[in-house]
């Protein structure tokens, strides 16, 4: 059975702008007024993992911590992984922001208390930010790296520096679009054949190192990319995602996934959606 680690929305709110998708809300007769609907979150975050579970998922849950407002953006602490050899293991992020930054050591610690491997890096003056930068090819032979807006290219030459001892490779992919700040909302693999990809979100480059490593590459418009539709989670046969094309649904049919719809409407204030709000758990 599949492991996800989920944080729930508690404190989620809006507070400061790191990304395009963030408005902050001005303050209203001196007490500034939150941009969530919080009952709504709760109830959407609350469908995700009831779709995930229904998917044939074990949700387990990390405790929210007030003041940190984007703990519930799962995806981007650590990066996790499991390896012949090695076991299981986690790399702590270096996130940008400072009120990211103190998610870290929460799920650091969460991880440690279950047996995993930590893998501290000394990033200097790098930055990596887990999951959300770093992805999996389905069968475990290579991680994307992307970097240019909240993971550097040092950061992800670090990483994989460290993968290389586990004969890991790492592919870095220049990221240039900031609404597409973020590898995991640019590229999605839907098995170990074909990807989603959003091609304005990369440089030339790194559009054509991503093309040698997919038998089929489906590309997105820039409308679908910017709705978080790249931003899906593969599980079992479905495709979870906030919302669905014709063309998307034509290119899941091709690879033979179900479109399941979820709500992430209020997580997507904060630039994030189904995605994002998951890590799954070696």
């Amino acid at each position: 059975m599949l492991r996800v680690l989920l944080c729930p929305p508690t404190y989620f709110d809006v507070v400061d702008q790191k990304n395009p998708y963030m408005a902050c809300p001005g303050p209203a007769e001196g007490a500034r007024e939150s941009a969530v609907d919080q009952v709504r979150a709760r109830s959407q975050w609350e469908i995700l993992c009831s779709v995930l579970q229904q998917h044939g998922c074990e949700v387990e849950t990390i405790d929210p911590v007030e003041g940190l407002e984007d703990m519930v953006f799962a995806a981007n602490q650590v990066f996790a992984g499991a390896k012949n050899g090695y076991g299981k293991f986690v790399v702590p992020s270096r996130m940008v922001y400072p009120s990211r930054q103190r998610e870290v050591p929460f799920y650091a610690d969460w991880c440690r208390a279950r047996d995993y491997q930590l893998i501290e890096l000394d990033y200097g003056d790098d930055y990596l930010e887990g999951h959300g930068d770093l992805l999996w090819h389905p069968d475990g032979s290579r991680i994307y790296g992307g970097y240019g807006f909240r993971s550097t290219l040092g950061g992800v030459e670090k990483f994989s520096a460290a993968m290389s001892k586990m004969g890991v490779p790492v592919v870095p992919l220049h990221l240039i679009d900031p609404y597409c700040y973020h590898l995991d909302t640019c590229l999605c693999p839907l098995n170990n054949d074909a990807a989603l990809i959003f091609p304005g979100a990369y440089s030339a480059e790194a559009l054509a190192s991503l093309h040698k490593f997919w038998k089929r590459v489906h590309l997105l418009t820039v409308d679908e990319a910017h709705r978080f539709m790249g931003n899906g989670i593969v599980v079992n046969g479905s495709y979870i995602t906030p919302y669905v094309t014709p063309q998307l649904e034509a290119i899941l049919h091709e690879e033979q996934l179900t479109p399941v719809l979820v709500d992430t409407s209020e997580f997507e204030k904060a630039g994030g959606s189904c995605f994002c709000m998951k890590t799954f758990l070696p």
